[in-house]
């Protein structure tokens, strides 16, 4: 079932009646989300139903254990048996056939042929999300940051909550499941702002991410055949199209929460605006970079030790993060890349410069600013070529013949509707990005500004949009297979 279909279009407003029917029974709420969700991930494949139980069950059972064990050997032994369960499934399920792979690989590349069998395994949607949610679980417990939870139905409830189930963000319990142990009332404006967040994100998704999609698959398969100009114009398309197609997913998702007065974290902070690697980072899948910098760079050391542990940590912390993305070289690489673009910014001790809003107050950013944007975006689509690439030798082609002299040419797909159309479209999205940077989501600000008038037309261009110019099929989201 995908937020941007017709079959979502039903199911939610069902749940979402039955949900405040039920608004003097907190259970009975946690139970109505808890059926709702399994059957929303049911309708991806119940198959895996199994794995979210089994996680959910072990976890809960866990944290009791560890807040009635005081013996540190046993305690280490609880929290390995999370860690091994979750980060289990999490390796068999996404990187057993790339592991048995790359072994045969490695000894054929000394003249000796194995055979070894690989497995038609299916990659349940969501497995890295919601494993990560429940294991962070275990180890706040562990580091007696968090009281575990002794309602298995509220607990099962914030583990499977549809809305971030498949896609993020990637909660933290002592943020989220709090919610599901106490009354929630229904906030009029708070539903008003969560419908003009699912909007802005359908917005995102249906019309820039697909748009681009289409124009950046056909660049990306076929690239032998363009020009420099012309690959540069496919990376960029990628860019904006991962970029409107995780965050609008994450718009989505926070905006359906905030229909049954749940707040989810912000995952994503307008990261093409801003002006060094470092302030992307804290800007793009914010629960992922934040989950990381807590779970494995702080447990490491983080910026306590030595310049050159300090080194080491961040070349770990992303080339895990490359490698949780999929079991590809391309995407250690993509990782290893940022970390290296990371580098100069650690080294100078101006990885924390930028913590404002960029040009705050103001319509135009300074020409420095403008610079530090533009030369952040531009390796930032340069990184984003591995991340797309089939292969390593994938990329590396298409970087050797995009970094040609018709480099500067003007791209020979120009004169095609398709482009024109993606280009104006890319434009607008920009700029009412840029003129809602400083809220919570672009259109935020924008209609604080307006009166009622004005604030129909805007919705009913965006819904107009949407309809004009999104792909008549259903197209999934990109970070599905993560």
């Amino acid at each position: 079932m995908l937020f941007n279909s017709l079959d979502f279009a039903f199911f939610l407003p069902i749940v979402f009646a039955l949900y405040w029917l039920a608004k003097r029974n907190i259970k009975l709420q946690n139970t109505i989300l808890l059926i709702s969700s399994y059957y929303f991930y049911a309708c991806w494949d119940w198959r895996f139903l199994s794995l979210i139980l089994i996680s959910s069950l072990v976890d809960f059972l866990v944290g009791i254990a560890l807040s009635n064990q005081e013996h540190v050997v046993k305690r280490k032994v609880l929290l390995w048996t999370s860690i091994s369960v979750n980060i289990g499934f999490l390796a068999f399920f996404k990187y057993y056939n790339f592991f048995v792979e790359e072994f045969v690989a490695v000894f054929s590349m000394f003249g000796r042929e194995i055979q070894a069998n690989s497995l038609n395994i299916i990659l349940p949607i969501g497995i890295s999300f919601y494993t990560f949610q429940t294991l962070s679980y275990s180890i706040d417990i562990y580091k007696r940051k968090l009281e575990p939870s002794r309602d298995f139905i509220a607990f099962s409830a914030f583990v499977s909550f549809f809305p971030q189930l498949v896609a993020g963000p990637i909660e933290r319990a002592s943020n989220l499941l709090p919610q599901f142990l106490r009354q929630r009332t229904f906030d009029y404006s708070n539903a008003v702002m969560g419908m003009q967040q699912i909007l802005w994100g359908l917005f995102k998704k249906m019309v820039i991410a697909d748009n681009c999609a289409e124009l950046a698959n056909m660049i990306f398969n076929n690239s032998a055949d363009y020009s420099g100009s012309t690959l540069l114009l496919g990376a960029i398309f990628f860019s904006f199209q991962i970029y409107g197609d995780f965050s609008g997913y994450s718009d989505i998702a926070i905006g359906t929460a905030r229909l049954f007065g749940i707040k989810l974290m912000k995952n994503f902070d307008f990261p093409y605006f801003s002006r060094d690697i470092a302030e992307f980072w804290r800007r793009w899948h914010i629960s992922l970079s934040s989950w990381f910098r807590d779970y494995v760079y702080i447990p490491l050391g983080g910026s306590r030790v030595n310049k050159a542990k300090n080194i080491r940590n961040v070349f770990i912390v992303f080339s895990v993060s490359g490698l949780w993305h999929g079991a590809n070289w391309t995407f250690l690489i993509w990782g290893i890349l940022n970390a290296i673009f990371f580098l100069p910014l650690l080294l100078l001790d101006t990885n924390r410069n930028h913590l404002d809003i960029v040009a705050k107050g103001k319509l135009f950013p300074s020409f420095k600013e403008l610079i530090a944007i533009l030369s952040t975006f531009g390796i930032t689509v340069l990184a984003w070529v591995f991340f797309r690439a089939e292969s390593l030798t994938h990329a590396i082609s298409y970087l050797d013949s995009m970094f040609n002299l018709d480099l500067f040419s003007i791209p020979h797909i120009m004169d095609m509707p398709k482009v024109k159309i993606s280009l104006v479209l890319l434009t607008l999205f920009v700029c009412i990005e840029w003129l809602g940077r400083e809220g919570d989501f672009a259109i935020d600000v924008l209609e604080k500004k307006l009166n009622g008038v004005q604030r129909l037309i805007l919705y009913s261009f965006i819904v107009f949009l949407i309809g004009m110019y999104s792909p008549t099929s259903e197209n999934p989201f990109i970070y599905f297979q993560f």
